[in-house]
């Protein structure tokens, strides 16, 4: 037998062959492994081996795996067997079974039964694989490694041959753990820093699994372009020469290119680069977060009909779309005392709760609805509107099936919920200084507060993840000296990375759910800001401008101190000529968004509920040419 620091590979009956057995005559192709025989050798690296072998005395085929290294000692030994046996327990679908944990002649190694699976390194194509099937086999794996990783077991060196799949697509990972003692005596010498309050195997086991997510983002490159990254098999030698293993900044970097066999959707290309980005705090620190964004990314590509909405659809039966703000108590009360025909006082009070306001735009805009009371009328955008079309009896229902603030989330959750509605009013409040003579202020404000939709609906549902996308959007500290800082994701990109889909996407499949057109759709967005704003000749187009005017200049509020000044001139330079603004009348809306308007936002535009029925404030078109006949008596009584 081999000295225990040898290769397997070198020894027994040919250079590939893990046997103290004698060599066969030249002429004999079967070679053996104890009582197993060896079939097919199915991968290698650098710590681990797989063949594909057959037991005679049951006849059944098995996939063996066994480290390139004999554990050092019998105290080696000892301890590979019980990491092993410790995984061999685990059951999950997307883990391979355990047949048989062994020994034979000093050399370990873990049955499998493969179940007629091909690996996945058969699995992948040159060309690579569509989209889809490359981050559906990728979420796959990433249930099993989750689940193993929970239990405080890591793969330590995951390879295309170990990942096994079906006919029919049924991914399941083997070789866990049969790394681990070669691993261990790596990561122990790397010098890494232990967290405060973690013990160095806490610090071991977190380190391996962060190892394993790494491995995952490289497989799926590999699957996604069909070739190695940097032309290197061993997924392990290349995470060695990337960041952190190589310093702060390494040698190498793993991203993917932007022409490839099968298109690849922005989406998917944020999560698979983010997977292995350059700076290792931007990376997913668990299985669980990688597999979050590639399975929201699915399930938008696969839904039919609610696409983003998809992912809401669950959490918003159970929570709503928002939580009616604190102070609904109060409001009830005040509605229950208030009467029908004051309709803009009614107005002032349910816009003091943003998801009461939403609520009141969702249930007149539903199908129902609208198709018999408003047919033919187009979306309803004010909440005077509503309450006429509800009646009070209808808004106290509305507003007494709200989810008590703040609903399902914690407390951090809840102050993050709370700063992005004070942005989202401030911003309403801007945009009604910004505004044009002749636009309903309700409208603009109402406008204003659903380019946030998303914004809000994420930091509501998706707590977590929206302070990961927040934590990505920063800038990357230099690692090195005089250099500027690396910028951060854009808001998009980030999302993309986190949910799989675009937050502002995720507002629009909220509005299109409540009944919106696809007029208001369009409205709703913002600006695109990588383009410039030339010209807005339409209703719709100005009062989309105005709102991303507004948002776009309280978003410049929140940046560091030094940089403000010139993200206000960025947005003046691209909306100034549109909307006839200069820089001291933004900053002067600024200064006066800050507290509350001196004009009620639904007495900016009065008009008594029988003028409101004739004549309801709906989509942006026409607005100026109602704002005239109301102004001239000419409306119709």
């Amino acid at each position: 037998m081999p000295a225990p620091s040898s290769d397997p590979t070198a020894a027994g009956a040919s250079p590939a062959a893990p046997s103290a057995a004698p060599a066969p005559a030249r002429g004999n192709a079967v070679r053996w492994f104890g009582r197993l025989q060896l079939l097919k050798l199915l991968g290698k690296s650098e710590l681990t081996m797989a063949w594909r072998v057959t037991d005679p005395r049951s006849g059944q085929e098995l996939v063996l795996v066994l480290p390139r290294v004999q554990p050092a000692d019998a105290v080696a030994l000892e301890l590979w067997q019980q990491a092993v046996r410790q995984a061999s327990r685990l059951s999950h679908p997307r883990l391979a079974a355990v047949v048989e944990v062994g020994v034979q002649d000093g050399w370990p190694y873990v049955a499998y039964d493969p179940r007629d699976a091909a690996t996945l390194q058969d699995r992948a194509t040159r060309k690579g694989l569509p989209g889809t099937e490359a981050a559906e086999l990728t979420a796959q794996t990433l249930r099993g490694l989750a689940f193993a990783h929970e239990a405080g077991v890591s793969h330590h060196d995951l390879q295309p041959y170990l990942v096994l799949v079906s006919d029919s697509g049924q991914v399941r990972v083997a070789g866990l753990a049969v790394a681990a003692e070669r691993a261990w005596q790596r990561a122990s010498g790397s010098g890494s820093q232990t967290a405060p309050g973690e013990t160095a195997t806490l610090r071991l086991q977190r380190e391996a699994a962060e190892r394993d997510v790494l491995a995952v983002g490289v497989l799926l490159h590999g699957l996604l372009v069909g070739t190695e990254g940097q032309e290197e098999a061993d997924i392990g030698k290349l995470i060695q020469r990337l960041p952190p293993h190589c310093g702060p900044v390494g040698r190498d970097s793993v991203r993917l290119p932007w022409t490839s066999a099968h298109p690849i959707a922005e989406p998917l290309r944020a999560i698979a680069n983010r997977s292995t980005d350059r700076q290792e705090r931007q990376r997913y620190r668990n299985a669980r977060t990688l597999l979050r964004a590639l399975e929201g990314w699915l399930q938008t590509e696969s839904s039919t009909d609610g696409g983003p909405l998809a992912l809401l659809a669950d959490k918003m039966r159970v929570a709503g779309v928002l939580p009616s703000s604190p102070g609904a108590a109060a409001r009830a009360a005040r509605l229950t005392l208030m009467e029908r025909e004051r309709t803009n006082e009614l107005a002032e009070v349910v816009l003091e709760d943003l998801a009461l306001s939403f609520e009141l735009l969702r249930l007149v805009n539903t199908a129902q609805v609208r198709g018999a009371q408003v047919a033919g009328s187009g979306p309803v955008l004010t909440v005077r509107r509503a309450i006429a079309m509800l009646g009070l009896d209808g808004v106290r229902r509305a507003a007494l099936a709200l989810r008590d603030w703040p609903g399902p989330l914690a407390e951090e959750g809840a102050k993050e919920l709370t700063r992005q509605i004070e942005r989202c009013r401030k911003a309403g409040r801007v945009a009604l200084a910004l505004r044009p003579a002749g636009y309903d202020g309700e409208v603009v404000y109402l406008i204003t507060l659903l380019q946030n939709l998303g914004r809000l609906v994420v930091r509501y549902h998706f707590a977590d993840e929206a302070q990961q996308i927040h934590r990505l959007m920063q800038a990357v500290p230099s690692s090195r000296e005089g250099e500027p800082d690396e910028a951060g994701m854009a808001e998009e990109a980030a999302a993309y990375a986190v949910l799989g889909t675009d937050i502002e996407a995720i507002g629009a499949a909220v509005a299109r759910h409540w009944g919106l057109d696809d007029s208001v759709l369009a409205m709703i967005r913002r600006m695109p800001t990588a383009t410039p704003v030339r010209s807005l000749d339409s209703d719709d187009d100005l009062l989309r401008g105005v709102a991303s005017c507004a948002n776009e200049a309280v978003d410049a509020l929140s940046l560091p101190a030094p940089r403000v000044l010139g993200a206000l001139q960025r947005v003046v330079q691209r909306y100034g000529r549109a909307l006839n603004l200069h820089l001291r009348d933004l900053q002067a809306a600024l200064q006066g968004g800050s507290a509350p308007p001196a004009e009620p936002i639904a007495q900016t535009m009065p008009a008594p509920l029988d003028l409101l029925e004739e004549h309801p404030p709906t989509a942006a078109g026409g607005l100026r040419q109602a704002a005239a006949a109301r102004a001239s008596g000419g409306a119709a009584h």
